[in-house]
């Protein structure tokens, strides 16, 4: 059984440091392609329609993969499976780099996802073990860890644009070969031992999962070019959606299931979890079209794109650090979620009235500091609460859970936002695309609110606490 250590761990600091260089890297690279998707497409030969495909490939199979993940992580030990994904990550970033078309390109991509859906809940396994028994620290542990996430999926933004400018495409995916050797040399003096677990491995579910997540993006993303109504686009996704409810039946047959449906009864584990997936799906698409508006519209250069999000990173970093613990501490949870969520709506609506001959002074900067202020309010109450509700024996469980539901919210909420994106889109003139990219910011501010309204409904906590409702939920969740 995995359970938090008994005294302080001396190198926890340390290893805490690399397991957030480790959420940093799997979310980076879900957007370090941002700036060189241009360069790809003209070098690989995508489509326009089917760009969004590199990004799709890597999330589907993060995502889809998270619960096997978790599942392993429990059986094989966290600090096993942890190595074991950075060496998938880099075998897939060298076939990604070098890869000569399409197919080579969204195998490498999909391997990718496949190491970091091996590292993330196994990292979250890792932290719970070193700073479980400390709930003080904890909080603060998460808060590290936390915005290690939104930093390097805003920071990868800034990253691609440099290396784009300065180097070629095909480094956004060799930067990660170097880190990975890096971890997988620390990983075996910084991380805890971790018991594994005996226990059968659900391979039938993780891939019908994986499938139906894959093919239900695949109709919404090629449904602006094929029609809503027509047999390509409902087929598909009646395919998917009958894979993900097989996939559910599949688990609550089992005797020995990839995701224990039964844990969605715990406390306020289904909520955070929903508040995470409905996060991403606003979040995601924010970025991602944010950052065509500044190089398709504003004609900025790929450094230049970059760099005009810096000051989201360097603003989600602040206030996750610095406030967003002490917040949780005075307020509670689900008060910093819903606010989170309301603001970052309010920044949608802002980037939403940008204007084809605008700037970023007035177009992009304040709107993106609100939108990235609300990020950082809901992303760490959210994200603990889903870890800390579980029970500790289920650490890689809940971890792949809520890594689960942020990816597949990424996938989805892209997938959904570029549909609507390409129906309102009404030509390649700055107007045209800006009135696509406007109906996407309207519909990413839409599915914030709908997460807003979601945390008031359904989040629950029995008392403030004045060492945060995080610690309340956990022990609630353990009786």
């Amino acid at each position: 059984m995995t359970t938090p250590q008994s005294g302080p761990n001396p190198r926890r600091w340390r290893a805490l440091g690399l397991i957030a260089v480790a959420q940093f890297m799997v979310i980076m690279d879900t957007s370090i392609i941002g700036v060189a998707l241009p360069k790809m497409q003209t070098a690989l030969g995508f489509s326009q329609e089917n760009l969004s495909w590199v990004f799709n490939a890597y999330v589907v199979a993060f995502g889809g993969l998270l619960l096997l993940g978790g599942r392993l992580s429990d059986l094989f030990g966290a600090k096993k499976l942890f190595s074991t994904g950075w060496a998938v990550l880099a075998a897939g970033s060298l076939v990604a780099g070098l890869a000569g078309n399409v197919t080579v390109e969204l195998i490498g991509r999909a391997a990718q996802g496949l190491g970091a859906a091996m590292i993330a809940p196994s990292a979250l396994t890792l932290l719970m073990m070193l700073f479980g028994s400390e709930p003080k620290e904890l909080t603060k542990a998460f808060a590290l860890y936390g915005a290690a996430a939104p930093a390097g999926g805003t920071a990868g933004v800034f990253l691609g644009g440099v290396i784009t400018q300065y180097l070629s495409w095909p480094w956004v995916f060799f930067i990660n070969i170097p880190v990975a050797l890096a971890a997988l040399l620390l990983t075996p003096s910084l991380m805890p031992a971790v018991p594994r677990r005996t226990g059968r491995i659900d391979f039938l579910g993780a891939l019908t999962v994986t499938a139906g997540l894959a093919v239900a993006v695949y109709a919404i993303v090629q449904a602006p070019q094929a029609g809503w109504g027509s047999v390509s686009t409902i087929v598909p996704l009646l395919v998917g959606i009958l894979l993900i409810v097989a996939f559910v039946a599949m688990q609550m047959r089992r005797s020995e299931p990839l995701m224990r449906m039964s844990i969605f009864r715990t406390p306020n584990l289904g909520a955070a979890n929903g508040a995470q997936f409905l996060l991403a799906a606003a979040w995601i698409p924010m970025w991602f079209f944010l950052n065509l508006y500044l190089q398709q519209v504003l004609h900025l250069g790929a450094f230049a794109s970059g760099a005009a999000l810096l000051p989201m990173t360097i603003s989600i970093m602040v206030i996750m650090i610095t406030l967003a613990p002490r917040l949780i501490a005075k307020f509670g949870p689900k008060p910093l979620i819903v606010t989170g969520l309301v603001l970052l709506a309010i920044g949608l609506g802002g980037l939403s009235l940008a204007r084809p001959d605008g700037n970023f002074w007035v177009d992009v900067l304040p709107a993106s500091l609100i939108s990235a202020i609300g990020m950082a309010l809901a992303f760490i109450p959210s994200l603990g609460t889903a870890i800390s509700s579980a029970p500790p024996e289920e650490g890689g469980l809940a971890s792949g859970i809520v890594n689960t539901s942020y990816q597949v919210g990424s996938a989805i909420g892209l997938a959904a936002m570029t549909a609507l994106a390409g129906a309102e889109t009404t030509g390649s003139t700055a107007k045209g695309l800006t009135d696509g990219f406007s109906a996407a910011f309207i519909g990413a501010a839409a599915i914030a609110v709908l997460g807003a309204l979601l945390a008031v409904a359904t989040l629950r906590f029995p008392k403030p606490a004045a060492e945060g409702e995080l610690t309340d939920a956990r022990e609630s969740a353990s009786v």
